[in-house]
Parts: structure tokens; C-alpha cells; sequence
């Protein structure tokens, strides 16, 4: 049932453009598979999906390629291994990291395409990211912290 599932998630995802996990779990409903909020969360995490920016600045979920997948832990495990603390001043997202890390982690927030990031400038042990708006920072940060958790 799982395969079945997770094959028909990315059938939807394809399809359609969906933005969040209660709108996956209506279309998965609407198929005959009977699933809660919390399923659909698991099944996304299973299946290592991500979102992607589409028209007017929203979001979709869509399979990272294999390739891009390898990239996309590698920046994680950067971001992980050399994080040490974020705080927000406005639209600038200023993230605190292990000394001689910063490089690496401002690199890593880039390849990973943030559509809320401008661009990133990193010291030794401080990377400053400039985010499009206030709210886009407050995103970011949130973003920023499921990986890091």
C-alpha cells in the first residue's frame, strides 16, 4: 500500500501544483488512499521531497533529481556540522557558525537556491544572508531550522 502511495504521490506532484501537505493529503483522499496530515508528512520525508518556487513568489512539492539529492545532503551536512546559532535583523538573516565554517555554510545556503535568499557574505565564523523581505527572513529561519533539527 505504502509503494502504491508513495508512487501516486509523485504522480499528483507532477501533476498538480501543490503547495502544502493538507492539500497532497485531499488529493491522495480523492484517489481512495485514506490519509491523515501526519502520513503525508512521513510519505514526504520517505521520499526526500522538496519544495520549489513557482509564479508569485509561492511554492511547490517536487522529487529532487538523484543527482541534485547527492548535492542537496552535501550542503545539509555542511549547513548541520557548522551551524551554531541564526538571529534576524529585518531582512538580514545573520547565522553564527563553527570558527573557519562560514565559507562553507554561505556557499551551501546558496547551491541550495533559497528563493527568500539575495545572497550571502561570510567572515570566519558569521555569515550574513540577505533575504528579500522581513517575512521571507522569518521563513528562512524556519527552513533553516527543520534541517537542523
Amino acid at each position: 500500500m505504502k509503494v502504491n502511495r508513495h508512487a501516486k504521490i509523485v504522480e499528483l506532484i507532477n501533476k498538480y501544483q501543490i503547495e502544502t501537505q493538507e492539500e497532497l493529503a485531499e488529493y491522495l483522499n480523492q484517489e481512495g488512499f485514506r490519509v491523515t496530515q501526519a502520513t503525508v508528512s512521513r510519505d514526504i520525508r520517505d521520499l526526500k521531497l522538496t519544495k520549489v518556487p513557482i509564479e508569485n513568489g509561492r511554492q511547490k512539492y517536487a522529487v529532487l533529481q538523484a543527482e541534485q539529492n547527492g548535492l542537496a545532503e552535501k550542503y545539509i551536512r555542511i549547513l548541520i556540522d557548522g551551524y551554531v546559532s541564526m538571529d534576524l535583523a529585518q531582512n538580514i538573516l545573520v547565522l553564527k557558525t563553527v570558527s573557519g565554517m562560514a565559507m562553507a555554510v554561505a556557499a551551501a545556503l546558496d547551491a541550495m537556491k533559497y528563493h527568500e535568499i539575495v545572497g550571502c557574505i561570510a567572515g570566519d565564523d558569521t555569515v550574513m544572508c540577505a533575504v528579500r523581505t522581513v517575512d521571507d527572513t522569518i521563513i528562512l529561519m524556519e527552513k533553516i531550522r527543520k534541517i537542523i533539527e
